[in-house]
């Protein structure tokens, strides 16, 4: 098989339509690996970067995407132009660090999903940072997704033991990531806007990678220098309805309005900029341009999916199922073999553990995979992938799973019941036992779910 050169640099193998039919889930390996290249910062920042300001270039950022990018910056900032500041990402998502390029960002290093006392440091270190600033001074913000649990400066009157407690309640609740951050955003001292009010009067640019549904900015890593439209009443509406308590003091703070955010239109946020670097659509186009260029045809149904991972997972079996039929596939205007392409971020509900039976690992890509399984039910024909493109799929140590047509038979060899890892949340435990665990490392980036349908 002839190979090529990826947009990171790293070689791939150059796939025709036999080489598929030979390896199937190899090939929608490859097309995850062309979407996260498509996401790779040093792409995105070199389109983006402002001329150096008359005054100081301060860096502050957060995400999982946090250090790449902050290299990346590094190595494209001309040599002679000031440059200083500190971004924080994830535990074990510093990449190795090129030795020609000269380290002028702290680098800090905290927890995900739940925030702990190593974010609240930095947040407070950014916020100390960013006091002093002038208005011939430029504030380049490197945002990606994972920032609002990284950068946790809880509200007064709230703990980090609180706003721990907060946290992992709304990641079991089943809450969409534009609840999830509204909260988060008003139990905040540094998101929702805070950040780029703290460093008025300098001039603010946000680069971000977008990790959410609709790319809107003001969701991603909850805004830190975005105005929020959001309200405190909408907050705890959130919390209410998901029966997620607080403290009394900041309870009573939310109904007073007084953990109001920056608003549009307000004046410290005025001039201030956001280019997205990368997007989930860029990914989901640049790997439906490598199944086009393998003989395939590829049909993107959105980058935009939510809700429950198991129910997407079946949504996506459905439509396979009627691509694998030769009627159906042409009443549907597909042509096979094909690949359907999505992307979004569903959400796990995680379910009550019985008393004495352990509890589930996983996360949403396996639980997708697990449902797609369920309702394939051995489809022929059909293969499939989910993976999150920061190769880690919630706090394990897999990006995501794959399906094959003899998934279930094999699973049914080794004893196990996919209903009943879907019943206990458990999809890491069945597809490791299968080998089909996708695990990849952290990619140092992150545009979120990536989903792939193989039908032959």
């Amino acid at each position: 098989m002839q190979v090529q050169k990826s947009a990171s640099g790293t070689r791939q193998p150059a796939w025709q339509a036999s080489s598929v039919r030979d390896d199937p889930a190899g090939f929608l390996r490859h097309l995850f690996q062309v979407a996260v290249d498509q996401a790779s910062p040093a792409q995105g920042l070199a389109r983006h970067l402002p001329q150096p300001p008359k005054g100081r270039t301060l860096v502050l950022g957060a995400g999982k995407a946090a250090a790449s990018m902050a290299q990346a910056l590094e190595a494209l900032w001309p040599a002679d132009a000031p440059l200083s500041g500190l971004v924080v990402t994830r535990y074990g998502h510093v990449p190795p660090r090129e030795p020609h390029v000269r380290q002028h960002i702290d680098v800090l290093e905290a927890a995900h999903p739940v925030p702990d006392a190593a974010g609240l440091g930095a947040a407070q270190r950014m916020l100390e940072l960013a006091q002093g600033l002038g208005a011939d001074d430029l504030v380049l913000c490197l945002i990606s997704g994972g920032g609002s649990a990284l950068l946790s400066l809880p509200a007064e009157g709230m703990s980090l033991e609180h706003k721990q407690a907060v946290n992992q309640a709304l990641l079991a609740s089943g809450a969409s990531i534009a609840q999830m951050n509204c909260v988060r955003k008003h139990l905040s001292r540094i998101k929702g806007g805070r950040l780029a009010a703290a460093c008025h009067p300098a001039r603010v640019l946000t680069l971000a990678i977008s990790d959410v549904p609709g790319d809107d900015p003001s969701i991603i890593a909850s805004g830190p220098t975005v105005a929020d439209a959001s309200t405190c009443e909408e907050a705890l509406t959130i919390l209410q309805r998901y029966g997620i308590a607080l403290p009394d003091k900041v309870h009573a703070a939310l109904q007073a309005g007084q953990l109001e955010t920056p608003k549009p239109g307000d004046a410290r946020l005025a001039g201030h900029e956001l280019q997205l670097i990368a997007t989930p659509m860029q990914s989901l186009k640049a790997a439906a341009a490598a199944a086009r260029s393998a003989g395939l045809a590829a049909y993107i149904l959105s980058d935009a999916i939510e809700g429950e991972s198991r129910e997407i997972g079946k949504m996506h079996a459905a439509l396979a199922r009627s691509a694998a039929c030769e009627q159906a596939c042409a009443d549907l205007g597909f042509i096979r073999p094909c690949v359907l392409l999505s992307g979004g971020e569903t959400t796990v509900t995680l379910k009550p553990v019985a008393p004495g039976r352990p509890a589930g690992r996983g996360g949403r890509a396996g639980e997708f995979c697990l449902g797609l399984a369920q309702a394939l039910q051995g489809q022929p024909g059909v293969w499939g992938l989910a993976a999150d493109t920061d190769g880690m799929d919630g706090v394990e140590d897999n990006a995501g799973a794959s399906v094959r047509p003899d998934t279930l038979a094999r699973a049914r060899a080794l004893g196990l019941d996919v209903a009943e890892h879907l019943d206990r949340n458990n999809a890491y435990d069945f597809f490791e036992a299968l080998g089909d665990l996708v695990i990849t490392g952290p990619t140092h980036t992150n545009v979120n779910d990536f989903r792939a349908i193989l039908i032959l």
